[in-house]
């Protein structure tokens, strides 16, 4: 066991993603699939397990952040953190926005995964940004110099895209998210992939390069499950965080509890 330790949660639409942190590194992550409906002792079960396998005793955990943007997931997060790790967890939201040496704009609209995601590049570059979050949707967060989220463009994520054509059509098929040897497929699966992963790759350019226009320049992180599937197909990124979101809940840590341990 390994003593006092932070673990972030961001419960998103498709995922639950857990991060555990001693003197600020990531020590570990966790992974389960978001299900609506499943109760906190059901999802405290699960985390206590794999944190156990992992080697990570919950009750060294002793400061829990939780990123959700799922309203009906977030009260049973909030509970078997609690009961896991016997502390109160504090929950992002417009109410500790304030504290945070980013400033957030739209504070009751914007998700709290993309204010993480902010302040994780914050923190990454200390100055203009600009995250690309490839999760269910594909997010492009925007923060200008003086530290302010400038504005948030939303498109689908190449995961719902692509699960949208099999689900929507009867003759086409759920494929990898590949990039295929060729923009023109020769066959079905290598036809979507040409035309989602391939047609993505064009889209996060050129929404890279308005938004970088209208910031007056920034430097660009890739992050979520998917950053990987277009970064051999792209020059956009200055870097490529798969954990920036985790990371961003992580430094929240000096901001949101102030008083002393």
């Amino acid at each position: 066991m390994i003593g006092a330790m932070l673990f972030v949660i961001d419960a998103g639409n498709t995922n639950i993603v857990g991060g555990a942190y001693k003197d600020g590194v990531l020590v570990d992550t966790l992974r389960i699939r978001t299900v609506q409906g499943k109760t906190e002792d059901e999802y405290g079960v699960i985390v206590s397990a794999i944190l156990r396998d992992r080697g990570i005793d919950p009750r060294d955990i002793h400061r829990v952040i939780i990123s959700s943007v799922v309203p009906q997931l977030t009260a049973s997060v909030e509970k078997m953190a609690g009961h896991v790790f016997g502390v109160e967890p504090v929950l992002l939201s417009s109410a500790v926005y304030p504290m945070l040496p980013i400033k957030v704009i739209a504070a009751d609209e914007i998700g709290s995964d993309l204010v993480a995601d902010a302040l994780g590049a914050w923190e990454l570059f200390g100055g203009a940004s600009l995250v690309v979050d490839f999760g269910t949707a594909l997010t492009f967060t925007a923060i200008d110099a003086a530290g302010t989220i400038a504005g948030v463009a939303i498109a689908p994520g190449l995961g719902t895209a692509a699960s949208s054509l099999s689900n929507a059509t009867a003759q086409l098929p759920a494929v990898p998210l590949e990039a295929p040897a060729s923009a023109m497929g020769k066959n079905t699966v290598q036809a979507i992939q040409a035309g989602v992963v391939l047609g993505y790759a064009g889209l996060v350019d050129s929404m890279v390069a308005r938004i970088k226009a209208e910031l007056g320049g920034a430097k660009v992180v890739a992050t979520g499950g998917l950053c990987r599937v277009l970064s051999g197909l792209t020059d956009a990124f200055d870097a490529i965080e798969p954990d920036l979101t985790l990371n961003g809940l992580a430094a929240m840590e000096r901001y949101l509890y102030t008083k002393p341990r």
